[in-house]
């Protein structure tokens, strides 16, 4: 009988083992340390306005969400005649560098990936009027060594996402059409997600502004792993917001895990007219 207890917590521990691997979260256990302190080399012609689009991942690592990602940006970039410039090296976050572009995109960034000066040359550009805009796994990590990240920048501290199952078909809800980001949206759509809920919602604090929200009734909130099972309902469910921080524009979207929510017609709508607004190009605020 020891034999098999033994053998049984084997089997568990190797089921846990294979399943945080399947899943990558072994590198949100194990999150790399690395940090870039030499800038890359901008060209020099890049086209105004421009932004930049920065996915590194020091922690989970959205491989099919990042590349689909980077090709709808691009796209947005020739569609409106914007400059872009991709990078994953986190020294590009300095006052020369960040002064070339008109917003910053951090497309599924996960872990620690700037340094104090880097943090604090991010928070001096958005507070002169740099835009900001942030995507899924953005906010997602466990935890962070930046609180001001979690709560002026994005705002809640991300909790859990839907496990058993991971992907579910719900109804997101349009609480601002008149956003550029959400103009073109019907007033519901249903989106296929992994479900991220968050300690608090932002609408509590009037700096932060709802545009879509997540009807609970129309999923299971609940993350089921192994033997635990986790409740993450949080009443009021805010999946998409803004705010501004000094004159900056900050953006925020919890979509995007999946490489369909980057070719889907509302996924490429609300980008589009997040990357804009970011970018002072549409709407209005933060002045």
């Amino acid at each position: 009988m020891p034999f098999l207890r033994t053998a049984l917590r084997a089997s568990t521990l190797l089921g846990l083992g294979l399943t945080l691997s399947a899943c990558g979260a072994l590198s949100v256990i194990f999150p790399s340390t690395e940090m870039d302190t030499v800038p890359p080399e901008l060209p020099a012609d890049l086209v105004r306005p421009a932004f930049l689009v920065f996915s590194k991942s020091n922690g989970f690592r959205h491989e099919e969400a990042i590349p689909a990602g980077i090709e709808r940006l691009k796209a947005i970039a020739e569609a409106r005649g914007f400059g872009v410039y991709l990078t994953e090296n986190g020294a590009v976050h300095n006052a020369e560098q960040l002064a070339r572009f008109d917003a910053v995109v951090w497309h599924n960034t996960s872990g620690t990936v700037l340094d104090e000066a880097q943090k604090q040359a991010l928070v001096a550009y958005l507070e002169a009027g740099g835009g900001f805009v942030g995507i899924h796994g953005t906010g997602g990590d466990p935890s962070y060594d930046w609180q001001w990240y979690v709560d002026e920048l994005i705002g809640a501290q991300f909790i859990g996402h839907t496990m058993g199952p991971q992907f579910q078909d719900a109804t997101a809800v349009v609480e601002d059409s008149n956003h550029p980001a959400t103009a073109s949206l019907p007033e519901t759509f249903t989106h296929n997600e992994e479900w991220y809920s968050f300690d608090r919602s932002v609408r509590d604090r009037e700096e932060f502004h709802v545009l879509i929200s997540v009807d609970e009734s129309s999923y299971s909130p609940e993350s089921h792993l192994l033997w635990m099972d986790t409740d993450l309902r949080m009443g009021d469910h805010p999946m998409v917001w803004t705010r501004c921080i000094g004159k900056g524009r900050v953006f925020f979207s919890a979509l995007g895990h999946q490489a369909a929510a980057y070719s889907s017609a509302e996924g490429a709508a609300l980008l589009d007219g997040a990357v804009a607004w970011a970018m002072r190009q549409e709407g209005e605020g933060c002045e």
